[in-house]
């Protein structure tokens, strides 16, 4: 069984920066050989690691503390009125749950976002092998959750992993051609509702940069619980 006590570290040479330009990053990473149980995957969700595909892993940079985690407690979150209406708006989709795999209706659906929504990100241009190696391989507590409309078609996708207090949002993928939709809030706000009827105390987003614009959406979850010096802060609504 894995513990934090055991595990090993690394870190990356120097990098760009994916979020800022002009930027240089380093990162830490668990161990990939190490296979993390739940608890001790766990507890690292809790210090501000992240998973993609078999790294666990968190900024370590230098000079920079740009890179903020986020979680969502559900002891003390409440839908706005705004999310209510996403919420309705959607009520014609259904979810199911599903163990990661790569098929052609999820590949091509998650062509269709990376097309249109990052083709200045890290993953444009995306391929199968991309996909697998991010989203299928990976945790064992990880399941996508399949988003349809009312004619079967899928409209999204949220790749989540199950820790012993809640979820973590891994990633989401959706049909770009439906933005009245508001698909990539739905899902989140999904999560949180899924998260609230399993006694689940948070719902973790990964991390906030304060001058990355794609990356503003996080905190508009409100309240929201910062990783600030090693402690989770409460940010109340304004």
């Amino acid at each position: 069984m894995s513990n934090l006590r055991t595990l090993h570290f690394y870190a990356t040479p120097e990098h760009d920066c994916s979020y800022l330009e002009n930027k240089i990053a380093k990162t830490l990473f668990v161990d990939p050989q190490v296979e993390l149980d739940q608890s001790t995957y766990s507890q690292l969700s809790d210090l501000g690691f992240r998973r993609s595909g078999k790294h666990v892993y968190r900024p370590h940079c230098d000079d920079c503390r740009a890179c903020i985690s986020v979680r969502i407690p559900l002891a003390v979150y409440s839908f706005s009125k705004s999310q209510k209406r996403i919420l309705a708006k959607n009520k014609d989709i259904y979810a199911t749950t599903h163990a990661p795999s790569f098929t052609e209706e999820y590949y091509s659906l998650y062509s269709r976002y990376i097309n249109k929504r990052h083709q200045d990100g890290d993953m444009f241009p995306p391929s199968s092998e991309q996909f697998t190696s991010f989203l299928v391989e990976g945790a064992e507590h990880t399941q996508f959750i399949e988003f349809r409309d009312a004619t079967d078609t899928l409209v999204a996708v949220s790749v989540i992993d199950t820790l012993e207090k809640g979820l973590s949002a891994i990633y989401t993928f959706f049909d770009p051609s439906l933005p009245k939709r508001s698909l990539g809030t739905f899902c989140i706000l999904w999560q949180l509702q899924f998260c609230q009827q399993n006694n689940l105390n948070y719902l973790y987003l990964g991390y906030w940069v304060k001058n990355c614009r794609k990356m503003s959406y996080k905190i508009s979850f409100r309240p929201f619980e910062l990783l600030l010096e090693d402690q989770w802060v409460l940010v109340q609504p304004d």
